[in-house]
């Protein structure tokens, strides 16, 4: 029958050119060729079925089938043994004589370091990490922490205000100036005793110098029971800084005031032969505790801020915070 002879001469030319197909690239070629569905000679089967007599059809459409299937199934078989023999090649062409080269290994940045050493020495004082949103709104930011209305720091051009569909439907959003939001998060969640810090990022309008940034990192701790005292509060820190930086650094505490704290310190660090603020601290103003539901005839605590970056620079002897987004490898991958 003409029609069957067509289809072992497409058979025969198939695998013929499937044999000698030197490479990937080749055997391509080869399977368009044959077996493309746009120009491939296997369309022209295709039709040739299409003319077979009623009673022939069933022979021809089985044997068309078993065409398609073996050239399909040789071509399989010659691109595996490509790249398996790609794969051998490669492995006799390596000289295992050569140096090795090492592998570039990317590593923490040295702000996440500290971090982590934070919430290990917080971890072994017994406090638990605790976390919160970047996006606040003003009664987590400003009203809960005793912040009114008329405060300096509410200034719009003190704080990122962010335009989004939250801050229409429940009020102003912005970007949180202080991880204090979190404590009041977690006293809104829980009742005393409370024992948490709190590490992230925090956003101020700031103007950007060598101990100064528009974005930056804190770490606020907050401790609330019964009877909580201010020497247990300067204990922690003394205590803290200590046990990161060594047993020589020294510590300060001036008199200061924050709206959330009532009696409010700064606390300053010995940086060189000058001191350091590096960060705030107080106890509990009793506005905020009623803001959260606790009673502060029952209850007092103290809260501290403290700026992770300085300690970072202490830490690893760097002059400018500024370093440390400037994303150059050369100065990150000493730390």
């Amino acid at each position: 029958m003409e029609i069957l002879n067509a289809f072992s001469d497409y058979e025969a030319a198939a695998l013929q050119a499937i044999n000698q197909a030197g490479d990937t690239d080749a055997l391509e070629k080869v399977r368009i060729e044959f077996l493309g569905q746009k120009n491939g000679r296997i369309r022209d089967l295709q039709k040739l079925v299409g003319t077979a007599k009623p009673n022939e059809k069933p022979a021809v459409g089985k044997r068309f089938n078993e065409v398609r299937n073996s050239v399909s199934a040789s071509l399989e078989a010659k691109a595996e043994h490509l790249k398996n023999s790609a794969r051998q090649k490669a492995v006799s062409d390596f000289d295992v004589t050569l140096p090795g080269e090492r592998p570039r290994i990317g590593q923490l940045h040295p702000i996440t370091q500290v971090m982590g050493e934070f919430r290990e020495l917080m971890g072994r004082f017994g406090f638990t990490v605790v976390d919160g949103p970047e996006l606040e709104d003003e009664r987590h930011n400003f009203e809960a922490l005793n912040i009114p209305e008329d405060h300096p720091a509410r200034d719009p051009l003190d704080n990122f205000y962010v335009a989004c569909a939250s801050a229409t439907a429940g009020g102003p959003v912005l970007l949180r100036s202080q991880t204090s939001t979190v404590q009041i998060r977690t006293m809104e969640s829980m009742k005393p005793p409370v024992r948490i810090v709190s590490l992230g990022r925090v956003y101020r309008p700031d103007t950007i110098d060598a101990t100064h940034s528009c974005m930056f990192h804190q770490m606020e701790g907050l401790l609330v029971d019964r009877h909580v005292t201010m020497a247990q509060l300067k204990t922690v820190l003394s205590q803290f800084a200590r046990s990161f930086l060594g047993p020589d650094v020294e510590i300060r505490f001036r008199p200061s005031f924050f709206p959330f704290t009532e009696p409010s310190v700064e606390v300053d660090m010995k940086w060189g032969n000058s001191w350091m603020e590096i960060g705030g601290a107080g106890m509990v103003d009793p506005n905020v505790f009623a803001a959260v539901g606790y009673d502060p005839e029952e209850y007092t605590g103290f809260a501290f801020g403290l700026g992770i970056e300085r300690f970072c620079m202490k830490h690893f002897g760097v002059d400018d915070i500024r370093r440390f987004y400037e994303n150059d490898l050369r100065f990150l991958s000493q730390f």
